[in-house]
């Protein structure tokens, strides 16, 4: 019997020796293959942006979704800011850069606010290899290229166009009074002042952030000066006290006498849900109005709603183009320049845009993607005079339109066309 216990008990010792070492074989095995699952999910791409409405936020998901489909082993992390058109995002990316946690990508306008900004802040990688290896350079118009390039070097990848002097109206209140789109600003103020007597509001506007107001300050600027002349303003070679811009105050001023009364407490989809409703005939807003038109307030275009380029401005583009790029000190930077690849693609940039309401930036995108208001966008983005956005951030330095913003909004109130001009001109001579 002692034999036997014995033997029974070496037994068991094996056994358990046995268990611990396959315990341990597991144990270690789970932890490799743990192992290789973080490895895995280290390959990520945080993207940065303020797209959480109606039309932009869909045309974001098309674009990760796309880029999923092409990179499945990749995490997408969509880490959008809601509110403020941007000034929120804003707010928390300049902490994240300055705190040296930069995203993968993030969206910024092409122009001075790419430029100026975080490539003068030296945060940001040149993207010339990515150009090469892609073969874009003559995909994206020159124009476009010089808005996201400095000293040499590209630092971002266009993903849309937008077009900024765009008036939209209500066909069925127009259709109804008989009146056509203005071409001119004497033809707007003359359908105005019929609208008025109809106790329907001429031009809607929603200015609880600034920069609406300052959008539409921007294309009478344009119409008034031609794009030459425009474009001097941000070099300094004319000055904002000069008789054209004074004059184009002037119109101004008149503009927002045809206003609604709300306008301070409305954003931009306020105001052209009261064309939509009909409450407003007309309002001056980027293209991105398009996309909410449709997407969100379910409108045809066409139909419901009509577009003509902001008065004074036919034959001329006023170019706000969202962009990303490649901030220094980013883990996955090939996986970012993946990312990248795919928003640059013709595939990604259809993908994208028919949801958000702008046009591609490439210029080979497949037309047929596009209702109506694309396709001639698209023709007219081919041709017209391209000029950049100040109250987008494209025209001028940050420090600029801060104060640019503020004058503005003192103006709509006040309507003192020299003080308007006196305190732009006064920004301008502190930039030099």
């Amino acid at each position: 019997m002692r034999k036997k216990g014995f033997v029974f008990g070496l037994v068991l010792v094996l056994l358990f020796a046995l268990s611990a070492c396959n315990s341990k074989e597991s144990s270690g095995g789970e932890k490799e293959k743990s192992g290789t699952d973080s490895k895995k999910s280290e390959k990520k791409v945080e993207i940065f942006s303020w797209w959480t409405g109606a039309g932009e936020e869909d045309g974001l998901k098309a674009l990760i979704a796309l880029f999923q489909d092409k990179h499945p082993d990749i995490q997408i992390e969509n880490a959008a800011v809601a509110g403020g058109a941007g000034t929120n995002a804003k707010a928390v990316l300049a902490s994240r850069m300055q705190g040296n946690d930069p995203p993968s990508t993030f969206q910024v306008h092409g122009g001075a606010e790419l430029n100026e900004g975080w490539v003068a802040a030296g945060k940001m990688e040149p993207l010339n290899d990515l150009y090469e290896k892609e073969g874009w350079n003559d995909k994206f118009p020159k124009s476009l290229i010089e808005m996201v390039s400095k000293d040499g070097n590209i630092y971002s990848v266009p993903v849309n166009i937008h077009r900024g002097n765009v008036l939209w109206y209500n066909k069925h209140v127009f259709d109804e009074n008989g009146l056509k789109a203005p071409t001119t600003f004497e033809e707007f103020f003359a359908v105005a002042d019929k609208l008025k007597a109809k106790g329907i509001t001429p031009l809607a506007l929603g200015d609880k952030e600034p920069w609406t107001a300052v959008q539409i300050y921007e294309n009478i600027l344009l119409a008034e000066l031609g794009t030459e002349a425009y474009g001097k303003l941000w070099t300094g070679d004319l000055s904002f006290k000069d008789e054209k811009v004074v004059k184009a105050t002037e119109t101004f001023k008149k503009m927002l006498s045809y206003i609604n009364d709300d306008h301070a407490s409305r954003n931009w989809q306020d105001a052209s849900q009261l064309v939509a409703k009909g409450e407003a005939a007309m309002n001056i807003m980027g293209d991105w109005a398009k996309g909410y038109f449709v997407n969100d307030l379910k409108l045809a275009v066409n139909k419901d709603f009509g577009y003509i380029t902001t008065p004074g401005t036919a034959g001329k583009f006023m170019v706000i183009t969202d962009t990303f790029g490649l901030p220094k000190g980013i883990k996955n930077v090939e996986e970012t320049k993946q990312f990248l690849s795919v928003l640059g693609s013709v595939e990604g940039q259809d993908a994208f845009n028919p949801l958000k309401g702008s046009i591609p930036a490439r210029v080979d995108a497949n037309v047929s993607k596009y209702d109506q208001y694309g396709k001639d966008t698209i023709e007219d983005f081919k041709t017209a005079e391209l000029s950049p956005s100040l109250a987008h951030g494209s025209a001028a330095p940050e420090g600029f339109l801060t104060k640019a913003n503020q004058a503005v909004n003192i103006f709509v109130s006040q309507k003192d066309v020299k003080q308007l001009t006196d305190s732009l001109a006064q920004a301008a001579e502190e930039l030099k």
